[in-house]
């Protein structure tokens, strides 16, 4: 009898879960790029818990502190007891802070005048008053990847900016997954004017390139902070999941697994996410890693051009925003590390997402 048992169960077939992961684990680089991938989301989850890099926003090094392994005319540290020359100390400052109030007198009339750079030097203000400072005499004339102007290593900076920039395309991705698998399953499950009513709306955010759209949206709500590029994102990116859910939704309704369910009695919401959801979620799945990835590159885009997260919060856009102009002065090594790591990390998730996608492959069984 035991013998005949073990014969049936040889005799059942794998599953799609357990043949997409046969295959997976048959793909070397699905599994490097695997692994790469979840490097960065545990690395991730250590910073936000403050296990690594909490201490990014310390000043540690000098003003643009080069990397260990790339010296070259490294300024020696400041002797002990040197003291930080502060602004109010400054002979030349003193000087012209006389010749400042009476220029300030004069500009009294001119009060309906709009400084475009305030908002700016208030942000500066912001992070100046928000950085950890550390006396001059200790601070360290090289570090592992270098630091940026304020002293600070880029190195913890590129692993706090790994939180937000993930954390955001995680979330907008999941987001933005959600509202395209309800709205194409209710256009592909019940047609008629549902369908025509989700098309046009499908059909409106189609119309406006993607990238000028999500900028548009960002320059009038004109607020920063990760809760509104999660929503910026995700509101506008779900396009391309109800394209392909509705087309799933499309052809399973009409099959005779669905048929009989229907004949038994079942309801619309058991058939479209019980019987029918099963069998398209490997779409949604795949659909996920892409947005991740590109979700992740849009975050940058945004950071980099100031429409990102605010002043306080670092992420891989904020850093390569402000690398722009430390390229100026050859100071090159923040861009490098962040645009490496971003780099990696995109590489290797969209190496895994042609994997999964040919692993839930069904013609591939």
């Amino acid at each position: 009898m035991s013998a005949i048992t073990m014969a049936r169960e040889h005799e059942v077939s794998p599953g799609l879960w357990a043949l997409a992961w046969r295959r997976l684990k048959a793909d070397r680089v699905a599994m490097v790029s695997l692994a790469i991938v979840a490097a960065f989301f545990a690395m991730m989850l250590l910073s936000s818990v403050g296990l690594i890099a909490g201490d990014w926003s310390k000043e540690i090094g000098i003003n643009y502190a080069q990397p260990t392994w790339f010296k070259d005319d490294v300024p020696p540290p400041p002797p002990p007891g040197t003291a930080e020359v502060k602004p109010q100390d400054d002979p030349s400052v003193q000087a012209g802070a006389g010749a400042e109030d009476k220029g300030a007198e004069d500009r009294k009339d001119e009060s309906s005048v709009v400084d475009p750079l305030a908002d700016v030097l208030k942000e500066v203000r912001t992070e100046t008053a928000n950085a950890v400072k550390v006396p001059v005499a200790e601070r360290l004339a090289t570090l592992p990847f270098g630091a940026d102007k304020w002293g600070r290593d880029v190195l913890k900076k590129v692993i706090k900016g790994s939180e937000t920039s993930i954390f955001v395309g995680l979330a907008s991705a999941v987001v933005a997954v959600f509202l395209g698998t309800m709205l194409g399953a209710a256009a592909g499950f019940y047609g008629r004017w549902v369908d025509d009513a989700l098309n046009w709306f499908y059909n409106i955010f189609t119309s406006i390139p993607y990238l000028l759209l999500i900028l548009a949206i960002a320059a009038v709500l004109n607020k920063k902070g990760m809760f509104t590029i999660i929503l910026i994102l995700g509101l506008t990116g779900w396009t391309g999941t109800f394209r392909l859910v509705r087309g799933e939704y499309l052809k399973h309704k009409e099959r005779e697994y669905v048929r009989a369910a229907d004949a038994i009695g079942a309801s619309n919401a058991r058939r479209m996410f019980v019987h029918i959801f099963p069998n398209v979620s490997h779409v949604v799945l795949v659909q996920l890693s892409i947005l991740v990835v590109g979700f992740i590159k849009s975050e940058v885009i945004l950071s980099f051009l100031g429409f990102g997260v605010p002043v306080d919060v670092v992420s891989w856009g904020s850093m390569l925003n402000e690398a722009q102009s430390e390229m100026i002065l050859g100071k090159w090594w923040q861009l490098a590390a962040a645009g490496t790591t971003m780099a990696i990390l995109v590489t290797a998730f969209s190496l895994f997402t042609d994997a999964l996608r040919d692993a839930l492959d069904p013609k591939l069984k």
